[in-house]
């Protein structure tokens, strides 16, 4: 039987949102909330952060934290660091890392199942998740991250772009024309991949799309795609924040 991990990547340092992850949402912080919903199906968990506030936060609510090195370029960084760590505590080799992003409170256990289930099949190297895109508006979002997919769900490519280009098309019904999808932040690799990805030095597509995931196809792995109804609920800014606040107040 596979032995999974959940590593929970956190940083204080945001452009957009300094110290998020101790953001409060109906009573709890934004970090435990994350913790407590991927708990519900992980076995292990951990929080990989460089900031002593948020470990602070996690020890008080009975969590596992790792305190990781301040110069990574990406949470998959972070996570190949926190895994070596994590094994070396557990006395357990992990076979499958699930990278759970710090800013989705409300991330649902089934979404983490599906990611985790794309590894019956011993060929596959990386999951993540997308989900139908119902609206215009995400489509020409930058911060709203698009996916396009082949025929056997590996992911071609991902951009903050509308791609595909819909030539002759008005641009007021793309949405309506051709099925679109928001790619959902979650990813899970195997191990050994995981250790492999955290070698590379980042790409020319990476750089001009800043999606580290475009590091790892310019290298020749493949990513599984599986897809989702659920919508994912992320806190970028503090907007998001008082928005999701309504939501679950």
């Amino acid at each position: 039987m596979l032995q999974f991990a959940g590593i929970i990547p956190a940083r204080y340092a945001s452009t957009r949102f300094p110290g998020k992850p101790l953001a409060i949402i109906n009573g709890k912080t934004m970090i435990e909330r994350v913790y407590l919903q991927a708990s519900k199906v992980l076995n292990y968990v951990c929080v990989a952060t460089d900031d002593i506030r948020i470990a602070n936060e996690v020890k008080s609510f009975g969590g596992n934290v790792i305190i990781t090195s301040e110069n990574h370029q990406s949470g998959t960084d972070r996570c190949a660091e926190a895994l070596q760590i994590f094994e070396q505590q557990l006395s357990l080799k992990i076979d499958v890392v699930v990278n759970i992003q710090g800013d989705e409170p409300f991330i649902q256990p089934s979404q983490l199942e599906t990611v985790m289930r794309c590894f019956e099949n011993a060929n596959i190297q990386i999951a993540t998740l997308v989900k139908a895109i119902s609206n215009n508006h995400d489509i020409f979002d930058p911060n709203c991250v698009k996916a396009v997919i082949d025929k056997h769900n590996r992911a071609m490519y991902f951009s903050r772009s509308a791609i595909p280009f819909l030539r002759s098309k008005d641009t007021s019904t793309w949405h309506a024309q051709h099925e679109y999808y928001k790619h959902i932040g979650i990813y899970a690799y195997r191990a050994e991949v995981l250790r492999e990805l955290a070698l590379l030095n980042q790409t020319s597509l990476e750089m001009a799309e800043s999606l580290e995931q475009l590091r790892w196809l310019e290298n020749g792995y493949y990513i599984m795609v599986q897809k989702t109804d659920f919508e994912s609920l992320s806190v970028d800014t503090p907007e998001d924040l008082e928005n999701i606040r309504k939501l679950h107040g």
